[in-house]
Formats: C-alpha cells, structure tokens, sequence
C-alpha cells in the first residue's frame, strides 16, 4: 500500500477513532525502511511499501494489532472518550479564532444540548 491507503485502512479499522495524518504515516514509514521491517518501490506514480521478512517476524511477536487496542472496550473507552474530548476541544478553539458571531452561537447551542443530552445518559436505565 501506499501511505495514503494506510491512513484510509487505519481508520477503517478503528472505525474512525485512528486517522494518522500524512505528517505521522510517511516519517513512520521511512524510519521503518531504514530499519529494514518494510521495503518501498515506485509504482504508478506512488511509492508502495510492504513488510519485508524482517518486518513480518516483527508482526508476528506483537500480542495484537495496534487498532485493536484503539477499539477495545473497558479501559481503551475510557481513552478514546478523552481523546475524543480533547479533538472536540480542538474544533471549539479554532471555531473561536476564525468563526465569525453566528457560528460561535451555533457552537454553544450545539455545547449546550450536548451537555444535556450525556447528563440525560446518566439517568438512563441501560435498557434503551
């Protein structure tokens, strides 16, 4: 695969909890050819890597996928809830910087009943 196909898999495992950018893909992937674990070749127009014997030995002593651990449930949640809270600070900060006044008002209402809606999730019984 090429890096961009690697990015676009990554989140279809993790169910979109995983998208490494471009920025974090194709630094890792040359540090992973220099240190002989894949090999990369030009083809169509795009550099494509594959696991080399190396690579695959190494792959082959991991417990388990990285994805699986950023779809596990129990303590994995707990993270990927955080995770999701400190993208979603993200998003407000730059709606702040750059929004103008109506999209800083959709922002707090859509807080707002955001708010609501996870207090609403408390009082449920677990039956819904």
């Amino acid at each position: 695969m090429h890096g961009y196909e690697m990015i676009q898999e990554l989140e279809a495992r993790t169910n979109g909890l995983w998208r490494p950018s471009a920025g974090s893909i194709y630094p890792t992937l040359q540090l992973l050819e220099d240190e002989g674990l894949v090999s990369g070749e030009e083809s169509g127009g795009k550099r494509r890597f594959s696991l080399t014997d190396a690579g695959r030995t190494e792959v082959e002593g991991l417990e388990r996928p990285p994805w699986e651990e950023i779809t596990d449930e129990g303590e994995g949640h707990a993270s990927n809830l955080r995770d999701s809270a400190f993208q979603l600070g993200a998003a407000i900060i730059q709606v702040v910087r750059t929004g103008n006044d109506e999209q800083i008002a959709k922002t707090r209402d859509i807080l707002n009943d955001a708010r609501r809606r996870v207090y609403s999730l408390l009082g449920e019984d677990g039956e819904a």
